[in-house]
């Protein structure tokens, strides 16, 4: 995936999910009640929002126990559906007032770290973006 260069008078709105289902705790594990566990996964969204691929690294070496917290994820996050994003084109006339003069959705991926614990004797999971982006 590659970086999106916004040119000078580009705008980039979205991007951003609003339907994001939590992962499953795997029910295999939950008498286990192990300690916290991320899982980190690339999410790939197509121009229409939806998730269209997982990453994750090192999933074909991962332990049958790390399998399943992946597997949790990736039901999760195939669920999840995004604002697209847009880029917009904008320029200013002769009295400087500004107007939109194009737009596109583009696909995008982002990285997410998925998180599964346990609080007050229950399992809870949660999912954060890193941050890491990759347009």
């Amino acid at each position: 995936m590659r970086h999106y260069q916004l040119a000078l008078g580009e705008v980039s709105t979205g991007a951003t999910p609003y339907d994001h289902p939590a992962p499953v705790y795997p029910a295999t594990l939950l008498a286990a009640r192990l300690p916290p566990q991320e899982v980190e996964a690339l999410l790939i969204v197509d121009t229409e929002g939806r998730v269209s691929e997982v990453r994750m690294a090192d999933e074909a070496q991962a332990d049958p126990q790390q399998r399943l917290f992946m597997a949790a994820v990736r039901t999760a996050a195939m669920q999840w559906v995004f604002e697209p994003l847009r880029v917009s084109q904008w320029a200013s006339d002769a009295n400087g007032n500004t107007h939109e003069v194009g737009s596109e959705v583009r696909p995008f991926s982002l990285y997410y770290v998925f998180r599964f614990a346990w609080k007050d004797g229950k399992p809870v999971t949660d999912a954060n973006a890193t941050g890491k982006a990759s347009h």
